[in-house]
C-alpha cells in the first residue's frame, strides 16, 4: 500500500473513530454541551496520526459538519457558528499540537524513563488536548449565548474537567502502551536516509 493511500486510510479511520465516539453522550440539564468521548478521539487522532494527518482528520470532521452531516448533533454552518462551534474548531488545533508533541515525547522516551514518559504524555494531552478547548470554546460559547466568561466556564467547562482528565489518562495509557505501532505517515525522507522502510512501526 503506497504512503499516500495508507495516510488517507488511517486519516479516515480516525475520523470514523471520532464519529463513533460522538454516540457516547451524557446530556447535562443545565448546559447544551453534553459529556462525550469526542475529545478522546481528537487525542488519539493526534497521537497516532501525527500533526499533519491528525489535523486533516479533524478537518474532515469539521468539513462534513459544515456541509450538513449531523455528527454529534445538527449539521450545517449554523452548527459551526453556534455555541459549541469554538470547541469544534479547537479540535483542529488540538490534533495539530498533540501530533507534534507526542512525536517529540516518543523520540525522548529513553531519556525520560517509563514513569516520566507516561506523565509527560498525560501533560501533553492535558495542555494540548484539553486546554485549547477551554481557551477557544469558552469565549466562543459566551459570545454566542450572551454570557460572561465566568458563566460560560460554569456551563461549558468546569463540569467537564474530571471527565476530560480521565480521558487524558486513558489517552496517555493507550499511546504509551502502543507507541511502537504508531504508523509512520510522514514523508519517506528519514527512512531513506537511515536505510529503513517507512512502513515499519515506530521503535
Amino acid at each position: 500500500m503506497s504512503l499516500n493511500v495508507r495516510s488517507l486510510v488511517y486519516t479516515a479511520l480516525f475520523a470514523a473513530l471520532f464519529v463513533a465516539f460522538t454516540y457516547t453522550r451524557i446530556p447535562l440539564g443545565f448546559s447544551d454541551v453534553p459529556i462525550t468521548l469526542q475529545n478522546l478521539g481528537v487525542m488519539l487522532a493526534g497521537a497516532f496520526l501525527g500533526a499533519r494527518y491528525g489535523f486533516i482528520s479533524m478537518g474532515l470532521i469539521v468539513a462534513l459538519i459544515a456541509v450538513g452531516v449531523p455528527i454529534g448533533g445538527d449539521g450545517g454552518i449554523a452548527r459551526i457558528m453556534g455555541p459549541t462551534g469554538g470547541f469544534l474548531l479547537a479540535f483542529l488545533i488540538e490534533a495539530l499540537l498533540i501530533g507534534f508533541l507526542v512525536r517529540k515525547t516518543i523520540a525522548n522516551r529513553r531519556k525520560l524513563g517509563t514513569s516520566l514518559f507516561y506523565i509527560v504524555l498525560f501533560l501533553v494531552f492535558v495542555l494540548a488536548g484539553i486546554l485549547p478547548s477551554y481557551v477557544i470554546g469558552a469565549p466562543w460559547y459566551a459570545a454566542v449565548k450572551g454570557f460572561t466568561i465566568m458563566q460560560s466556564l460554569a456551563f461549558a467547562c468546569y463540569p467537564f474537567i474530571p471527565f476530560d482528565l480521565a480521558k487524558a489518562v486513558l489517552a496517555a495509557v493507550v499511546t504509551g502502551a502502543m507507541y511502537r505501532y504508531i504508523p509512520n505517515l510522514q514523508q519517506r525522507q528519514t527512512a531513506v536516509k537511515s536505510g529503513l522502510r517507512s512502513d515499519l512501526p515506530v521503535k
